[in-house]
């Protein structure tokens, strides 16, 4: 199974001697000088007692399946796929699966002279994150990408490098949201859970509004509105960007034809599923999979 890193061993120590379930385990996947990366899978569920932790170091954890809510002093957040979920040395939170079970992270841990320095290079006003969670967004797409496909064993990846741009990506996205502070309600919460994950289920399949609103008992707007405030998106774009993802991670992975991932992923048309992919990560598939062989 490998060794346990170290930052996520004191967080499972600190977990059991709260009194926690051992539904959360890490295993180490590199170190190097300042950081750490690990695996980390939780098999907690809606029946599984929430138990108060606390950051132990400066973490970034990219969220590569699942879904689950994580409350700070900041509010409460909900965690999905392509979402980074942030910490500050000594920060308490709680993390649940009230309404689904399930997820995995890959977990990097900082050390306070790494955060410095890379808060320097980047000519950022603090070391520290100024937000619990980063929505996904176009930037750090390719990160998300690269981690999936490396957690999947479909590609290898430079850990170092992933743990630098996931540092950099963290300190630089993060803020001060004030919305964050006002409790959403446990309704939409359940609602926005089901529909990411039938997202994520199969990315492929076609989704619209009014099907996914119907399926929720809510009305098309109410479904916009709750799901835009909870993801930072919406759900054509969630899908969309699903879908992205799991086609990059494709490219990295073998040497499947082009139009063939583009129509296994979901796009029906090759133009638009090029276009798309340059807008999402700035070259298109075929430069992608050139590069990452490089």
């Amino acid at each position: 199974m490998g060794k346990i890193a170290a930052g996520v061993r004191a967080a499972l120590d600190a977990r059991a001697r709260s009194g926690a379930p051992p539904c959360t385990q890490g295993v180490s996947l590199a170190a190097g000088l300042g950081w750490e990366a690990a695996d980390v899978i939780c098999t907690a569920g809606p029946r599984d007692r929430v138990f108060e932790e606390q950051h132990v170091g400066a973490s970034v954890a990219v969220v590569v399946a699942g879904s689950f809510q994580y409350r700070t002093l900041r509010g409460l957040h909900m965690m999905t796929p392509g979402s980074f979920f942030l910490g500050n040395p000594g920060e308490c939170f709680e993390c649940g699966h009230e309404h689904a079970p399930g997820d995995r992270c890959l977990s990097f841990h900082f050390t306070p002279a790494f955060m410095d320095h890379l808060a320097a290079e980047l000519g950022t006003r603090r070391a520290t994150f100024g937000a619990s969670r980063v929505a996904p967004t176009r930037e750090s797409a390719g990160v998300v990408a690269a981690v999936a496909t490396a957690l999947a064993g479909g590609a290898e990846i430079s850990w170092e490098e992933t743990a630098i741009d996931v540092a950099a990506a963290a300190l630089q996205a993060s803020h001060d949201d004030p919305r964050a502070l006002a409790e959403p309600p446990r309704e939409a919460l359940e609602r926005v859970t089901y529909v990411v994950r039938e997202i994520e289920r199969d990315p492929s399949a076609k989704r619209e509004l009014r099907t996914l609103a119907a399926d929720t008992d809510v009305s098309a707007f109410q479904l916009l509105r709750a799901f835009r405030r909870l993801t930072g998106t919406t759900p054509h774009q969630y899908v969309l960007r699903t879908r992205l993802r799991e086609s990059a991670a494709a490219l990295r992975a073998g040497n499947r034809k082009i139009v063939d991932i583009a129509l296994g992923c979901g796009f029906n048309d090759l133009s638009n599923f090029n276009h798309a992919f340059r807008a999402e990560f700035g070259v298109s598939p075929r430069a992608y999979r050139a590069a990452r062989r490089r």
